[in-house]
Parts: structure tokens; sequence; C-alpha cells
């Protein structure tokens, strides 16, 4: 990892499927790493970096929840784990360029999602910053020296960055007052996660002096909801405007019957309640 180049695991454009930029085409940027390893063990985990052996987009599940320690195994380990290639930062402007939406990823109607793995790692992070600073520059650097045109550059360039985190790292400022939106998901117990690894005050305490953030959890029972309250919302005094639930569901054959217990947890605790589009849409299949 270097903070002059983008550590990407896999980036595409699409829909965004979870939260409340649900329906907004988005372009994805995954970025490798991760500190978490939700449904697995460390020894697991580190097996499979030792093997490599998943293929590219498999689903599967980890040791933890076949164990019973948790109930869902993170569903883009494939990506993250040990896939990955430094890229240099103009590479993602060539991609926007070629696929003929550069336009609307500089005027914010396609939003840039930054997700991961875990894209606030330190590393992550200051690449992120650097990469901003560059793609200004490099593309309006020729302006710069008129002074007639540079209130218009700075009006055009209003790109949509939304950053997707599990609320375990501390956003530092560099990156914090670039980010137009914060989807942060906390993990529950049902990860298999220790408390102490998943649950950080001072990271979640940070994303809420944002403008605009969302706490979006994965639930699949109704103790999930109460323990999602007990750790995270009453403690933290969470609006409940700004918490986002969704059903723990990876493939299109309980959709309907999990999202209808979602919706219906939402009628009851009055947190907002929504699904995972993309996978009503394109079920397993990953960076559609």
């Amino acid at each position: 990892m270097t903070k002059d180049k983008l550590l990407i695991s896999s980036d595409f454009y699409s829909v965004q499927g979870e939260g409340i930029s649900s329906g907004i085409p988005s372009y994805f940027v995954r970025l490798g790493l991760c500190n978490l390893n939700c449904g697995m063990s460390r020894k697991f985990t580190n097996k499979l970096l030792k093997e490599a052996s998943l293929a590219d987009g498999e689903i599967f599940k980890g040791d933890l929840e076949l164990e019973g320690k948790a109930s869902w195994t993170c569903d883009s380990t494939s990506q993250w784990l040990w896939r990955g290639e430094d890229k240099d930062f103009q590479y993602l402007i060539d991609q926007w360029k070629q696929q003929d939406i550069y336009n609307d990823i500089v005027n914010g109607n396609i939003h840039i999602i930054w997700t991961g793995g875990e894209p606030t790692i330190k590393g992550h992070q200051e690449a992120i910053v650097n990469f901003r600073e560059y793609w200004f520059k490099q593309e309006y650097s020729k302006l710069f020296s008129n002074p007639d045109t540079t209130n218009e550059v700075r009006l055009n360039f209003t790109p949509f960055d939304e950053i997707e985190t599990n609320g375990t790292i501390v956003i530092e400022q560099p990156l914090f007052s670039i980010l137009d939106q914060i989807n942060c998901s906390p993990k529950l117990s049902n990860s298999g996660m220790e408390e102490k690894r998943r649950i950080v005050p001072a990271a979640i305490k940070r994303i809420m002096e944002h403008s605009n953030y969302q706490f979006k959890f994965v639930i699949s029972t109704e103790d999930d909801i109460k323990e999602m309250f007990r750790d995270f919302v009453e403690p933290f005094n969470i609006p409940l405007k700004n918490v986002v639930c969704m059903p723990g569901l990876d493939s299109q054959t309980d959709f309907h019957e999990r999202t209808q217990f979602c919706l219906e947890m939402a009628k009851k605790y009055k947190f907002r309640g929504m699904t995972r589009l993309h996978i009503s849409a394109w079920d397993k299949t990953l960076n559609v």
C-alpha cells in the first residue's frame, strides 16, 4: 500500500443498492484489505490469504458461521482479501472517460463509492486524498493561470464522494473534509467479531460530526435490533433518522421474506427499513 497509488481490488459502474442512496448511479472503487474478518476467525482468514483459493466473486461460509458463532460471512472476501493491484491515479480518470461517464462523475450525477475491504485504513485515506488533489490539478491546471476561469472551474468540479466503512477507524480531517456522505456499517455480534474490535467509540463519534451520515445495520433477528439499540443507538445517541437496517441476505432465495421482516421491524422500532436492491436485480453476481 502506498499513498501515491490506489490499491484497487475491483472498480465498476453500477447503481447503489444499499442505504439512503439506493438507486443512484454510482461508480464503485473497491480497495483491498480489511481490519475485520466477519464470519471468519483470523486463523481461517490467514489460511485463505496463504492459499489464495477463492474464485473471483465466490461467496462462501466462514468457519465462525459454520460453527454457529456468526450468522453471516463477508460476501466480498474474494475481492478484498488477496486480490488488488496498485493503480496510478490516472487509471480511474481514464476508466471514466473510456466509459463515457466522466462528465457525470465530475458534476456528481454519478456518485463515487469508496468501499472495500475497509477504505479508512490509514494508507487508503492518504491515497484517496492524494488522488483527489491529483485529479483536480491534472484536469484543470491549464486553467489555474487564468483568474477569470478559476471560479467557473471550481463550480463545475463537484464530484459526490461516498465512503463505506465499518466504523472502527477514525476518519482523519483531510479525507473527512472531502466526503459528501459517510455510510457506516457497524458490525453486531452476529458478525462473529469481538466487541473491542467492532465497537470503537472515537470512530463512531467522529462519523457523527459529519453533516451527512448513516449507520447501516444488517439484521437477521429481532435480537439483532435490540443489540443495535443497546450497543450503538442508545450509548451514542444516534438519531433514528440516521439509522438504516437491511436484511441479512446474499441471494434471491429468501429475498422477499427477509425484506418483509426488515420492513415489519422498521414499523415497530421506527428506523428506516430497506433491502439490498442489487441482490434483487443480480442475485449473487458481484461487480455489476
